[in-house]
């Protein structure tokens, strides 16, 4: 039974979540000004991580619309080489699947690995990992706020602030592009 109730409170918790997503886009909506509508947002065609500066840039046009602080991975020098490293990896990639029904809220996935990094950790038969994302904080957090707000604490995703992934999610079309990151 109590298997039950915890499945329970987590569907409940992504309905609530969603929720707030709805909620938060019809705000955003209402206090646009006069005459703008959501269509008329710059949307981003490229991202940019500067893992060292924690720093997330949404770009349109090779110019930064937009930019976030992040959390990383709680290993984060270096590129990731393998699955458990808790390493943030370094490269291109693409950013190319949502996800509003994750663990934290809500998710953007990072298309890690590509063939080099599969080869790599090949060459040391290890696993390179995967499933690494752009997300804000846990749905069900274990520790304060402020340890998720100072803290590089992902197992080598990018985290961002609830309200900032709010703004990513809704400046990043649905669609593949591109993201660098760097060291």
């Amino acid at each position: 039974m109590f298997f039950f109730e915890i499945l329970s409170i987590n569907r409940n918790r992504n309905f609530l979540n969603f929720l707030v997503l709805v909620f938060l886009v019809n705000v955003s909506l209402l206090i646009l000004p006069s005459g703008i509508f959501a269509s008329d947002l710059t949307m981003a065609d490229k991202v940019i991580i500067e893992k060292e500066k924690r720093r997330l840039h949404l770009l349109n046009n090779n110019k930064i619309i937009k930019s976030f602080s992040v959390a990383l991975g709680l290993s984060p020098l270096g590129h990731k080489q393998y699955e458990g490293d808790s390493k943030t990896p370094e490269g291109s990639y693409f950013l190319d699947g949502r996800n509003q029904n994750s663990d934290f809220f809500l998710s953007i996935h990072v298309s890690y690995p590509n063939s080099t990094d599969i080869q790599a950790a090949k060459n040391n038969d290890l696993s390179p990992g995967g499933e690494i994302m752009i997300h804000g904080q846990p749905n069900n957090p274990i520790y304060p706020d402020v340890y998720y707000e100072t803290k590089d604490w992902t197992n080598g995703c990018i985290a961002v602030s609830n309200g900032d992934m709010m703004d990513i999610w809704m400046t990043i079309p649905d669609m593949k592009i591109p993201i660098d990151i760097l060291p």
